[in-house]
């Protein structure tokens, strides 16, 4: 039955992303998947058992695959361009405590959420991380699922199109743009897995936070600079995994009140609004700096999926990777921070007497 119901629902979070695609959608098989399943989880309280949860370390794997896409990404190219960052990468590095300390003001003083709810939410990266991390600390993590996913949502969908009205023609992925240079085949897919898992046991002995993404990450990158492997999947492959790690998000929205989305709604809103506002702040004096022009480094300071600010960056006419760059510097310096503080539980919610930990294998 078990096994039923986890076919099923990853199923059902694939139709999503099938629907996504084809409206065009950013991060289809990650956000299609999340919100079909949310929305009939929360229309249909009854279709799953309150107390369940998708089996994590199933997840586990599936995130430790998409660690380590990222992790390859990390190129030679990429760190060739590291000199000449350094400005924006010192910005960047002020960026990250910076929005997350507007962003916990935002939901802790105006969306009365909880502290490690606050904490979680305003996190500028790391969307995985955040909730697995505010799970342990005691957040409610449907909440901090909403905020997350809105986080990117709202960015990757506002800030293509409003680049898109400023020079008048379409810019990232509705511009039919790919970063996919040609069809990738299965005879690297063993590398892929054998980085993800060996990643995946031995950050996870090692006890360090974000084990399961940054793990695989560090010995993908590694594994690639080094030459001694070659990382590179099928893209059904890449999107096979978002739509596990969606769909299983998804199922934590059994019980959620509208009202409740609809407060969710504005925060984050408001919270997009003032990174923004102050990533393009840090752009405009850090800009003449790097010899890059200031709507570049707006998208490299832009809180949202690397894949589709990448694409951005192709629209503009510059080099994807200096885009890339400064988003896994954001994401990683982000989940760092994010593992810093739950080792110290410096925002966990006090758990009620029996009430059990969460979040311990994830």
């Amino acid at each position: 039955m078990t096994t039923l119901r986890l076919s099923a629902l990853c199923l059902l979070g694939l139709l999503g992303g099938f629907i996504a695609r084809a409206l065009h959608l950013p991060l289809p098989y990650m956000l299609g998947s999340l919100f079909l399943v949310a929305l009939l989880t929360a229309a249909f309280p009854r279709a799953l058992p309150r107390d369940y949860r998708f089996p994590e370390k199933f997840r586990s794997i599936f995130i430790a695959v998409i660690g380590t896409t990222i992790g390859a990404q990390i190129t030679w190219e990429i760190l060739g361009h590291l000199p000449r960052m350094v400005p924006s990468l010192i910005a960047l590095t002020l960026f990250v405590p910076l929005t997350q300390t507007v962003n916990y003001q935002i939901f802790r003083r105006l969306g009365g959420y909880d502290r490690a709810t606050a904490f979680y939410a305003g996190a500028p990266g790391g969307l995985i991380d955040s909730i697995v991390a505010g799970e342990a600390a005691g957040a409610d993590v449907k909440m901090l699922a909403v905020q997350q996913f809105l986080r990117i949502i709202v960015v990757v969908s506002a800030l293509p199109v409003g680049l898109s009205l400023w020079y008048g023609h379409p810019v990232g992925s509705a511009a039919g743009i790919s970063l996919a240079g040609g069809d990738v085949g299965l005879e690297h897919l063993p590398e892929v897995i054998g980085a993800a898992l060996l990643g995946l046991f031995i950050f996870r002995r090692l006890h360090l936070p974000a084990s399961q993404l940054i793990g695989p990450l560090i010995c993908a990158a590694l594994l690639t600079l080094s030459g001694l492997a070659v990382i590179e999947a099928p893209q059904w492959v890449i999107s096979g995994c978002q739509v596990v790690i969606g769909t299983s998000l998804g199922t934590r929205f059994i019980g959620v009140e509208w009202k409740r989305l609809l407060r969710a709604g504005w925060l984050s809103a408001l919270s997009v609004t003032s990174m923004v506002c102050i990533g393009l702040a840090m752009a405009l004096p850090v800009a003449p700096l790097t010899g890059q022009h200031p709507d570049v480094l707006v998208v490299s300071f832009a809180p949202g999926g690397v894949t589709e600010m990448a694409l951005v960056a192709l629209s503009l006419n510059t080099n994807p990777a200096v885009v890339t760059l400064h988003h896994l510097y954001r994401i990683v310096l982000t989940v760092l921070t994010l593992g810093v503080v739950s080792k110290r539980g410096w925002f966990d919610t006090p758990r009620k007497p029996g009430q059990p930990e969460t979040g311990g294998e994830s």
